[in-house]
């Protein structure tokens, strides 16, 4: 597997540049973080060309929610700016929401006022626009569902099915869905029967024990289960590991590396 170290939970005890050489002496593919805006890309860019390692991606969306007709124009600006900001980094893809996050992770409006019929319309109205630009920039964007009980409540994209078929319907090589087992494993379950539904539409994993979003081996998913489903579905995209480790980085990363 192409492993990829979440830089923004993982090596947090280093300076963030020293991150994406610790990385790669720890045998991971690639890096990905965050939020793009709060760091000096040109840093970034030079921290993983000295270290040769590749950049993965970050956050596309950032203010704004596909789900809210008002927010298209204003959506589609910050995503060229995301992927500006990947060009620029040498970045492979950005991951994009139905709602936009806020500190923590917290969904900043619910838009109860707003029925699913009008949510799902505007979602599949943006993205449509967003795929043309993503074209312009040949760089692909990730649609990630997240789980509503712990981290995200609120959030309107809750499952892999939502996620694929939207995805399906667009039916752009540059639009693809980030499955994140952590997530996936509160809102649905049934991880690897998800997987194989679905794996023609899935160009990014992320990897989270849960609960507590620790490493595997620390939580209920059995992930040895979960890889080889990916090797039998030949699946040829980037694990991602977005965790935090229960003890340290140490600890979490040789268990990473044990599968």
């Amino acid at each position: 597997m192409k492993r990829c170290a979440c830089i923004d939970t993982l090596y947090t005890e280093l300076p963030f540049e020293e991150r994406f050489l610790a990385a790669r002496k720890d045998g991971f593919e690639s890096v990905e973080f965050w939020d793009w805006r709060i760091r000096d890309l040109d840093k970034v860019k030079m921290a993983a060309e000295t270290a040769g390692i590749k950049i993965s991606g970050f956050n596309g969306d950032n203010d704004f929610s596909l789900v809210d007709p008002a927010h298209k124009q204003p959506y589609l600006k910050a995503l060229k700016d995301s992927l500006e900001a990947a060009r620029k980094v040498g970045a492979d893809t950005v991951t994009i929401h139905s709602n936009a996050l806020g500190e923590g992770g917290v969904v900043v409006n619910h838009y109860d006022e707003l029925s699913d019929t009008v949510k799902l319309c505007s979602m599949y109205d943006t993205l449509t626009a967003a795929v043309k630009i993503a074209e312009e920039y040949g760089i692909r964007m990730n649609l990630e569902a997240l789980n509503i009980k712990v981290d995200h409540v609120g959030n309107f994209l809750q499952t892999t099915q939502m996620a694929a078929e939207i995805t399906r319907l667009i039916g752009s090589p540059l639009l693809m869905v980030l499955f994140d087992a952590y997530h996936m494993q509160y809102n649905e379950g049934a991880l690897c029967w998800n997987l194989e539904k679905y794996i023609d539409q899935i160009g990014h994993i992320h990897v989270a024990d849960c609960p507590g979003r620790h490493e595997p081996g620390t939580g209920e998913i059995c992930y040895h289960g979960v890889y080889e489903t990916l090797k039998r579905l030949g699946y040829k995209y980037r694990v991602g590991y977005e965790l935090f480790p229960a003890e340290d980085t140490k600890t979490a990363v040789k268990a990473i590396m044990e599968d």
